[in-house]
């Protein structure tokens, strides 16, 4: 009797559905690179499945579609900028913070080590390449008064992307938006030695590189709650071991396991945000004060209309 009941009770469990997973999508900011490992991490340990989730990992084609494709209800999540966030919030797109995926600025004004630019008043004069208006020539512009040097003292030019190349040639003696993880190694590989200045040591307040944005009308919390948990996990993991946690990454597609990739990984992973849900009100609310007052944005929101914990009660 003890052995047909047994039998019966596993009958009954092969022939019982396993619950489905929740369908969830995230859209990077650009193709698969070190700033996604937790992400990816999640992915591959399985750590989505044991959250519940079947996650779709999206890489654009275009960077500025992650945010218009959440807004539009076609993503859940959206690897985005926190300063962009303040110009989508303007535009009247219904995106909020819900996580953070790097908590310190990636960004840089990149100069070569043996060039003319030994420090910022240096730039008094010169010529700085730049691919994005906007945002970038506010922090410029920032980063050169604590030099002594106005914006109209030095020569901006449109490198359109191309940053090493017209840096390490001369067309330029500075490029603004280098990421200080992958630019200064891809200046070492050809053949000169790089200098970052970063905003935040030159007046400009610090903010999340990296952040996930849902749409504040459509989210559903307790699924955002469990992306952020297994990316938290996965980050637990990198932090612990980070040379095995690359040996891992670098397997998720044939293009990652080069010589930038594996350089950049290390001057990325001390980035990445321990606890993923947790909110620094005060940082937000200080850079909305900063973008009003460089004039990228009409009025600062409030806080709790663009950044939330989704794991507060």
């Amino acid at each position: 009797m003890k052995r047909f009941i047994l039998l019966a009770s596993v009958a009954l469990a092969l022939a019982t559905p396993a619950q489905a997973a929740d369908k969830f999508t995230v859209m990077l900011d650009w193709f698969v690179n070190p700033d996604h490992a937790p992400i990816i991490l999640a992915q591959q340990k399985g750590y989505f499945k044991d959250a519940g989730l079947d996650v779709e990992i999206v890489a654009p084609a275009d960077p500025s579609d992650p945010p218009k494709m959440v807004a539009a209800g076609k993503a859940d999540l959206a690897v985005t900028y926190q300063p962009q966030l303040y110009l989508q919030h303007q535009e009247g797109l219904p995106l909020v913070r819900v996580g953070t995926l790097i908590s310190s600025p990636l960004y840089c004004l990149l100069t070569k080590v043996d060039g003319p630019i030994q420090k910022i008043s240096d730039l008094n004069g010169h010529k700085i390449g730049f691919s994005v208006a906007g945002i970038e020539e506010a922090m410029i512009g920032t980063m050169l008064k604590s030099g002594g040097v106005t914006i109209d003292q030095v020569e901006m030019v449109n490198v359109n992307f191309s940053l090493v190349p017209a840096l390490a040639s001369g067309q330029v003696d500075a490029v603004s938006g280098a990421f200080r993880n992958f630019e200064t190694h891809q200046l070492e590989a050809a053949g000169q030695k790089g200098h970052c200045f970063n905003p935040e040591d030159y007046g400009v307040p610090a903010y999340d590189e990296l952040i996930y944005t849902a749409n504040s009308e459509k989210m559903n919390k307790d699924e955002i709650k469990r992306f952020l948990a297994a990316t938290e996990r996965a980050e637990a993991d990198i932090a612990a071991d980070p040379a095995a946690a690359w040996t891992l990454f670098s397997t998720y597609a044939p293009e990652l396991k080069d010589d930038l990739n594996h350089m950049a990984w290390a001057d990325t992973t001390p980035h990445f945000a321990a606890h993923p849900a947790s909110l620094d009100a005060k940082r937000y609310a200080s850079f909305g004060d900063y973008m009003l007052k460089q004039g990228l944005i009409k009025s600062a929101p409030d806080v709790v209309s663009i950044a939330v914990d989704v794991t507060a009660k």
